[in-house]
């Protein structure tokens, strides 16, 4: 066991602890609390006096190991272009653990990421959360899948356009996007009555519709990309449609419907980029500030590589200095980014159970500013 003594610990789970201990057992926290109550028969003990813990910082939409750093096409491997259609294709199978941008992130404090395929398709494959230290993927799993990547607006539509194919339109994506859930959802619905009633056989295996079936039976969210406030609410009622969890990506254009995204999960970001393409026209740092205010559940992301992976606490400065408080800030890329995820029963705040994933910083340093980094992290109960 680690015991980390004479700290104040931010737990992110609605108290503060202004002098307690953490307790460590091999990758979970065991108990925390106050001084008066820390344990005396733990040998290995770290005197962090003077420091402040809080949980690591979770990245809840990026490609890192999709995109590896310093290389083109032979790093390129987040968009399989050649059919708009392509539920079946797994994030595992693309991250390289090995990819700089991981020991960047994890250096900086980002100790879970988000990541998965990127938005050329309509359904472009399932995202999957990692920790950011490993070298071998399967090891480094929080949840897989933690859901669909669903794509609206120009991304698909300028690569198919491309290709003299289709879809072109807007009304040719959701199509698409329809088309492939109606079968997936009575896919799903054969699976399930195969398994309560023996006399019934199971559907003939069909790959599109099997990635499919955990977002129908709700062990999964279905990631929207959508910029246009039109896009956003074309993701929301293609969710009604077909009863799915829906989370907004990047919602850019958010800001201007916020009052109609009252109980939405929404992941912001990239919050530094430039206004590269027409639907980013309306792009603004307020955004956050604007969607917390009207109630909808917001995290902050880097889309890395859009901003590496490591900016994300200069994300969160940027939201600060335009008007989201610091504590949801903070919210944005712990216990709300764990929630909008679906993965807040291991990471996201500091508590007895979840995984020992925290970042040291001195009392008096701002872990936004762009003058700092933690002085430790520690992942799985391990200092890296």
């Amino acid at each position: 066991m680690k015991l980390l003594k004479d700290l104040r610990i931010v737990t992110m789970e609605g108290q503060e602890i202004p002098l307690g201990y953490l307790l460590v057992d091999q990758a979970r926290i065991v108990d925390l609390g106050s001084m008066e109550d820390c344990p005396t028969d733990v040998t290995d003990v770290t005197v962090l006096r003077g420091k402040t813990a809080y949980p690591g910082f979770i990245d809840a939409h990026s490609h890192i190991g999709m995109w590896e750093d310093g290389l083109s096409f032979e790093g390129d491997d987040g968009n399989e272009d050649c059919d708009p259609i392509m539920p079946q294709l797994s994030a595992l199978d693309a991250i390289n653990p090995m990819d700089r941008a991981f020991s960047e992130a994890a250096t900086a404090g980002i100790t879970t990421v988000v990541t998965g395929p990127g938005s050329a398709n309509p359904i472009g494959g399932s995202f999957i959360a990692v920790k950011t230290v490993g070298r071998r993927i399967d090891d480094m799993v929080v949840k897989n899948p933690v859901g669909m990547k669903f794509s609206l607006g120009e991304n698909p539509k300028n690569t198919y356009h491309e290709k003299d194919a289709g879809p072109v339109t807007r009304m040719g994506t959701a199509a698409l996007i329809r088309e492939q859930l109606e079968r997936a959802r009575r896919y799903t619905c054969d699976l399930e009555s195969a398994l309560q009633d023996e006399g019934k056989e199971e559907p003939e295996y069909d790959a599109k519709c099997e990635a499919l079936v955990p977002i129908f039976q709700r062990k999964g969210k279905a990631f929207f990309h959508c910029h246009r406030a039109d896009d956003i609410f074309t993701a929301l009622r293609i969710g009604k449609e077909f009863h799915l969890d829906v989370v907004l990506v990047h919602a850019t254009e958010g800001h201007l419907v916020a009052d109609l995204l009252q109980e939405e999960s929404i992941i912001v970001g990239p919050l530094m980029s430039d206004r590269s393409k027409p639907e980013l026209k309306n792009q603004c740092l307020k955004n956050p500030a604007v969607l917390k205010e009207e109630g909808a559940l917001v995290a902050i992301c880097t889309d890395h590589p859009v901003i590496p992976q490591q900016y994300l606490p200069l994300s969160c400065a940027l939201a600060v200095r335009e008007g989201l408080s610091r504590q949801d800030a903070f919210h944005a890329v712990t216990i709300d980014a764990a929630r909008v995820v679906g993965i807040e029963d291991r990471v996201g705040s500091l508590a007895v159970g979840k995984d020992a994933d925290l970042v040291i910083y001195p009392d008096n340093v701002d872990p936004f500013s762009p003058y700092t980094v933690p002085e430790r992290v520690m992942i799985d109960g391990e200092w890296i």
